[in-house]
This record gives structure tokens, C-alpha cells and sequence, in this order.
């Protein structure tokens, strides 16, 4: 089992600007896919079935959803 934090804020200037912030964790299977542990981040903060960009850093991501100021971080804990 891998443990993942998750932070939701807004941006400015296309940076993460942390005016506001939502945190929240999960834990995934080793074996789980990125759409799968993406899919459980974005439903703790309210973005189910919301589009955006993905930034894929190998132990962390960067979702950013169209349209909106803000940036979802989903970072592996090992």
C-alpha cells in the first residue's frame, strides 16, 4: 500500500499560491494505475469528472483543470 497527500489551491500567474488550501490522503495498492489514484484524488476535493492538463513527475502529479485558477498536487508517500 502506497499512501498519497493530495493538496487543492489556487494559482497565480500560473504558480500555486496556497491563498486557500484543501488537504487530504488516501492509500492506493502498489499496483494501482495513474487514472486510478487520479480518479480517487480528484473525487476527495470535488473535481469528479472535471478535465484538465496533467503533469506527470513519476511519484507526483499536477492536475490542473480548464477554465480554473488552481492546481491539484497528488504526491506518493513511500
Amino acid at each position: 500500500m502506497i499512501k498519497y497527500t493530495v493538496e487543492y489551491t489556487d494559482t497565480f500567474g500560473g504558480e500555486a499560491n496556497y491563498c486557500w488550501v484543501q488537504r487530504d490522503s488516501f492509500t492506493m495498492d502498489d499496483t494501482a494505475s495513474r487514472t486510478a489514484i487520479l480518479r480517487k484524488a480528484k473525487s476527495l476535493v470535488g473535481l469528479s469528472g472535471v478535465k484538465g492538463r496533467l503533469d506527470d513527475y513519476g511519484d507526483s502529479y499536477a492536475f490542473r483543470p480548464y477554465g480554473s485558477c488552481t492546481v491539484l498536487f497528488v504526491n506518493a508517500e513511500y
